[in-house]
């Protein structure tokens, strides 16, 4: 009797559940692969699981690029369930006749979602090196976020940085603006933890923002002038004030998180005043890198695997938790409650 596989869905907001499918074999230049490590997005995924996002409740018009309420007649398809996931590793256990580079046995990375195996197609699969291993290069889907959020923030050598939230994203984005030439990484939590986690990958001074005035705090740590440039990871909007507040006039702020709901900003202080540019960051969803046709995805997802293979970019003290995919439901749990220090779950599989 072929074993039942499981797939993880959202079923209900904060409601994990599981389907069963069956898995076929591969075909033309197809592989399948059998999971054996997956990565938990803690912004993206964590507000699928909540329920805070516009897709359950607003079309998404994919011509004109707006979320709007649906037209006369046409329907919001149902949220619910929904998929989860992000990036992978696992073992090639099969491949389809045209398959050129790998082999069963192979060990791979790429983008799907929580289930047991998958079925990939050969050019969307990437090697785990030698030098690293499954579970380092799950860290390739933040990587390349913290990598796009780095290039938008245009960091020149010299330049003062703060880095607001520090989860897995803004654990690499503080990291990555050291590695682009900043002489000044100051990093934003609420969190003791990981601030400590920050500081000792680098971060020269760490802010607790339910302990001081965040902007004032940097802009008296950068003897009065503000940084040069704000990126802000943390998905709060509270965060994302005292990130205009901080930069120095004409400063820039960009905003790589996943909001999910909707927020207030004052607009009427220091982001009038000092004439402070606010940055959407996005490297998916068919939005451009800024230095488009020299950058693209498949450009910042090479970079991110090589920084994470020769160990320029850290991320082993970031794994929080490891909880099997059978008791997914804990882990979901886990990042959900507040004040948790669990910076990146991984879903284990069994063999």
């Amino acid at each position: 009797m072929t074993p039942k596989l499981l797939e993880l869905i959202v079923a209900a907001a904060r409601q994990i559940d599981f389907v069963e499918y069956a898995e076929r074999e591969p075909q033309g230049s197809e592989v399948r692969v059998r999971t054996l490590v997956s990565g938990i997005k803690h912004g993206t995924e964590l507000n699928l699981y909540r329920g805070t996002n516009p897709f359950a409740e607003e079309v998404w018009d994919s011509q004109l690029r707006v979320f709007r309420p649906p037209h006369a007649g046409e329907q919001i398809a149902p949220f619910y369930p929904h998929t989860l996931g992000s990036w992978a590793a696992g073992v090639v256990e099969a491949v389809g006749p045209e398959v050129q580079r790998w082999r069963v046995g192979d060990v791979v990375h790429g983008e799907w979602k929580h289930r047991q195996t998958a079925i990939k197609p050969e050019a969307k699969l990437y090697p785990v090196p030698a030098t690293a291993d499954p579970e380092t290069m799950l860290f390739t889907d933040p990587a390349r976020f913290a990598l796009g959020a780095v290039h938008d923030a245009a960091i020149k050598v010299g330049d003062r940085v703060a880095v607001f939230g520090m989860g897995a994203i803004g654990l690499l984005a503080a990291q990555l603006a050291r590695l682009n030439g900043a002489a000044q990484v100051i990093v934003v939590d609420p969190l003791p933890a990981r601030l400590a986690l920050a500081s000792a990958l680098g971060a020269e001074a760490a802010v607790n923002p339910a302990e001081a005035d965040a902007g004032l705090a940097i802009k008296r740590a950068t003897e009065g002038q503000g940084v040069d440039v704000a990126i802000e990871l943390s998905g709060a909007y509270p965060a994302l004030q005292q990130a205009v507040r901080c930069v120095q006039r004409e400063g820039l702020v960009v905003a790589a998180s996943y909001y999910g709901g909707p927020g207030t900003l004052d607009l009427a202080r220091e982001w009038h005043h000092n004439r402070v540019t606010l940055r959407s960051s996005m490297p998916v969803w068919g939005c451009t890198h800024r230095s488009h046709p020299l950058w693209d995805l498949a450009r910042l997802e090479h970079t991110a695997m090589a920084l994470l293979a020769s160990g320029a970019l850290k991320v082993a003290p970031l794994v929080g938790a490891r909880v099997p995919f059978e008791q997914a439901a804990d882990a979901y749990a886990l990042i959900d409650r507040p004040g948790n220090d669990c910076v990146k779950a991984v879903l284990t599989y069994s063999a």
